[in-house]
């Protein structure tokens, strides 16, 4: 049997549901132990370093 195409709101839907998953991986809190820490390589360790190097600048 063929493939049954997914309607255009399914392929939206789809699309928006696994972008979502990907933004709240990303977001979710780390908690502390080895094989939960952020790597230094990632794009969240870096931007919480430059937010934290703006925020103590601001309180200077």
């Amino acid at each position: 049997m063929g493939v049954t195409r997914l309607k255009r709101k399914d392929r939206k839907n789809k699309t928006t549901s696994r972008l979502e998953v990907q933004f709240l991986k990303l977001g979710r809190n780390i908690e502390t132990g080895s094989r939960s820490a952020e790597s230094a390589k990632s794009q969240v360790s870096k931007n919480n370093a430059v937010l934290a190097a703006i925020e103590s600048a601001a309180k200077k």
